[in-house]
């Protein structure tokens, strides 16, 4: 038996390409629709409308394609009660569980429409009634009794929009990634952009690969350290390590820097450094007795930027300040992000996705790598607002630092 659904869709959902996702979508899970109320927006700030029925070919179809259509941002015209079912035990879903994107979301409680706080994709809603409130937790940290959205009824989810206006360098676009982007147009963008969200008092967080080391740009990220441009760092024991080498040693990976050519026994300097920060017990110590004097991680100690280091199996040492219980590096990595504004992501692929697996989809991204191939899987795992730049971080860093300077 046919079953069908009354939905509606406002906002600049033709400019943002979501009025044809929306038919795709239906049209893909061989769903069918019929057009009722079509309001195209004249002016440029103008929002249009749509109200269409939806139809499957039974109850479960219909609610597989409402499911879909639901993350694009569609709705029903009187948004109903959430459902709620306690889960069964700490870490135990019930089966019907919502499992929630990055965008903005919000559950009908009683009466009122309460936003869900800490929102990022692939996590659950759990509705606090007595404080009215409700929370995005991972299944990890689920815990017995409490109470679980299920379904989607009583859920609304705001996708982001591009308004025909436009917004700058950060508007929701189609496609991101190119080599033949303008570069320095685009980091004096970014540039003017950092400096806003300071003046305001926002936060900035960058995400950085050991690329940054092995490329020359560590003076510069540890320029905009210093000038107070970075609010958060993550990354991995290889950047510390290799950031630690240079200062130490003048190298990374055994290479000099300056020359490019191999240090005498360079092999052994990455596991030197290693070795003098485990001397003193931590990075914050090797600083205070005056044995780190530059570079990255010297900046973040001096001007108490809090950093995040998550370990892999491939690490060597690690170094103490090393966090290698993944659950706990995963709180900790969302502890610096939050009330976050921008994030800059510079050549960390494994680091990038999962920052961004942790970021609301309106917090501003920049993705930086020379392999278009990293841009894009960060975007195809989910990260779809990132402004990706296909570039040597080598290069992108003292533009960026060159363009701050200017603006400073």
């Amino acid at each position: 038996m046919v079953e069908v659904k009354e939905i509606e869709l406002k906002g600049h959902i033709i400019d943002s390409l979501i009025l044809p996702k929306v038919f795709d979508i239906i049209m893909d899970l061989r769903g069918d629709f019929e057009v009722l109320e079509f309001n195209i927006g004249k002016k440029k700030t103008d929002y249009s409308f749509a109200r269409m029925l939806v139809k499957g070919r039974d109850r479960e179809h219909l609610d597989r394609i409402l499911g879909e259509l639901h993350k694009l941002g569609a709705g029903v015209p009187e948004i109903e009660e959430v459902e709620l079912i306690p889960a069964l035990a700490d870490k135990v879903l019930p089966d019907n569980f919502y499992s929630t994107t990055h965008h903005p979301t919000y559950v009908r409680v009683g009466k009122k429409l309460i936003p869900v706080e800490n929102i990022e994709m692939d996590g659950v809603i759990v509705v606090d009634k007595q404080q009215n409130k409700a929370f995005c937790k991972k299944i990890g940290k689920i815990k017995q009794g409490e109470l679980i959205v299920v379904g989607s009824k009583g859920v609304r989810v705001e996708p982001p929009e591009r308004p025909r206006r436009g917004v700058g360098v950060f508007e929701f676009m189609g496609s991101r990634i190119s080599t033949e982007k303008p570069s320095k147009s685009l980091v004096k963008h970014i540039a003017k952009e950092i400096i806003t969200v300071k003046k305001k008092g926002g936060k900035i967080a960058v995400v950085a690969g050991p690329a940054v080391i092995h490329t020359g740009a560590a003076s510069h990220l540890a320029e905009m350290i210093k000038e107070g441009m970075v609010d958060a760092l993550l990354a991995g024991n290889a950047l510390a390590v290799h950031d630690v080498e240079q200062s130490l040693f003048g190298t990374s990976l055994g290479m000099n820097i300056e020359t490019g050519l191999p240090a005498e026994a360079g092999h052994r300097h990455h596991i030197r450094a290693i070795n003098e920060i485990m001397k003193t017990g931590s990075i914050k110590a090797a600083v205070e007795k005056g044995i780190l004097k530059s570079g990255i991680m010297y900046e973040c100690i001096r001007k108490n930027i809090p950093f995040v280091l998550a370990g892999s199996i491939r690490d060597d040492g690690p170094l103490p300040d090393v966090i290698t219980d993944v659950t706990l590096a995963q709180e900790k990595m969302r502890e610096a992000l939050r009330n976050t504004q921008i994030v800059i992501m510079l050549a960390s692929i494994l680091h990038g996705v999962a920052t961004g697996n942790m970021l609301s989809s309106t917090v501003k991204t920049i993705f930086v790598d020379i392999n278009p191939a990293s841009v894009t899987k960060l975007m195809d795992r989910g990260t779809a607002q990132a402004l990706g730049i296909v570039t040597d971080v080598g290069v992108f860093l003292p533009m960026l630092v060159e363009e701050l300077r200017k603006l400073k």
